[in-house]
């Protein structure tokens, strides 16, 4: 059986929506109460299961942790779909960016979501769906990003943050300080979102298991204490993540290509290595098509699930598919159970295989991120 979201859980797709419900009076899926002003702190790669785990390391946040506090990401739990998820409310197969990289089918090529964007895309376009900001907008409230310069005027930005104003802020304190203090400079209300990719950089570069991801973990618990006793009484503050996080060896990966009947009739390979997508070239047949599925969940079914397309829309893994979205997702998926990441050592990418922290599949660790309150939001 193919795992799915459970459709009665909230998931990150809630959160933004919600917040912005809950400063117009409204009654949200996170039952959160009226307020003048909401902040969203996201926290990249911060999973319910890697707090729980380093909680000595963090009392603000784990004082608000505990069971009804850890909700669902999404799938797949990789930033560029996750916090897209958050920022329009829709899942992957409505605003259409389905993993880290997918297949731009209109220029049959693979679009890397994050920092791939160049003239043939417009970001515009590409997310299909209006923002939270958008409609935050339209409803008289200042709507506001707070992140780094350097994400400022980039392509994935303007794909997911239309429609709030982008102010830079530098070190993670003095983002969530700005972001605080936007609700408390004007009386009309406000919506907020402040990002904080330092855990996954740590993650990536050194496993969240290493010193250096509990030392950016301490940091992150120091700045929100600060923040938090800041906060005026009309003002409440919402953590979440993107996505957790689980350490793989570089023992653990798979080198996918050495075996060549597994890219018969493959023209493209994206996503990640815990979410492959493979697009075969058109014109490949359906006996081809269907052959190499199966050699795949041969080859493969131990350590992970391995579906069609058509299965996987039909399990629901990216939430209802507009007919625009359906051919960016990958003809074959292999999403990773064990813990074991997939690779093409015909690309020469090092830096890529030297990422300790891994996500992007359905493991609990990936999957499951908390939801902390603060303020007005507070339970």
């Amino acid at each position: 059986m193919l795992p799915a979201l459970n459709p009665d859980s909230v998931n990150l797709s809630d959160v933004l929506s919600s917040s912005l419900q809950a400063i117009a009076g409204e009654d949200n899926r996170l039952s959160l109460p009226a307020v003048r002003h909401a902040v969203v702190l996201l926290v990249d790669g911060l999973g319910a299961h890697n707090l729980k785990a380093r909680s000595g390391h963090a009392r603000t946040l784990a004082a608000a942790l505990s069971r009804a506090a850890v909700i669902q990401s999404g799938f797949p739990t990789t930033t560029a779909a996750a916090i897209a998820s958050l920022t329009t409310g829709t899942r992957p197969g409505q605003h259409g960016l389905v993993g880290y990289s997918a297949l731009d089918p209109v220029n049959n090529r693979v679009l890397h979501q994050l920092s791939g964007w160049d003239s043939l895309t417009d970001p515009a376009t590409w997310q299909r769906m209006p923002t939270v900001f958008e409609r935050a907008s339209e409803s008289g409230f200042r709507a506001v990003a707070v992140g780094a310069a350097r994400y400022r005027d980039s392509g994935f930005t303007r794909a997911v943050l239309r429609g709030a104003r982008y102010v830079v802020a530098g070190s993670l304190a003095e983002r969530i300080r700005a972001a605080v203090e936007v609700g408390q400079s004007s009386d009309q209300p406000s919506l907020t979102y402040v990002y904080a990719p330092e855990l996954d950089m740590a993650g990536h570069s050194n496993g969240w298991q290493s010193p250096q991801w509990t030392h950016a973990l301490e940091s992150l618990d120091a700045a929100l204490s600060t923040a938090v006793a800041q906060l005026a009484p009309d003002q409440g503050l919402l953590v979440t993540a993107d996505h957790g996080m689980i350490d793989i060896p570089r023992e653990s990966h798979v080198l996918f290509d050495t075996a060549p009947e597994l890219l018969e009739g493959i023209a493209h390979v994206a996503g990640e290595p815990r979410c492959l997508q493979l697009y075969f070239h058109t014109g490949v047949s359906i006996e081809v098509r269907a052959e190499v599925l199966e050699r795949w969940r041969e080859s493969e079914a131990s350590r992970a699930w391995v579906t069609s397309r058509e299965e996987a829309i039909a399990a629901g893994w990216f939430g209802a598919v507009s007919p625009d979205v359906t051919d960016r997702i990958g003809d074959i998926i292999v999403a990773a159970r064990k813990s074991v990441a997939y690779y093409d050592s015909r690309i020469a990418n090092e830096k890529g295989r030297n990422m300790i922290g891994q996500h992007g599949s359905w493991s609990d660790e990936e999957l499951r991120v908390p939801l902390l309150r603060y303020g007005a939001f507070a339970l």
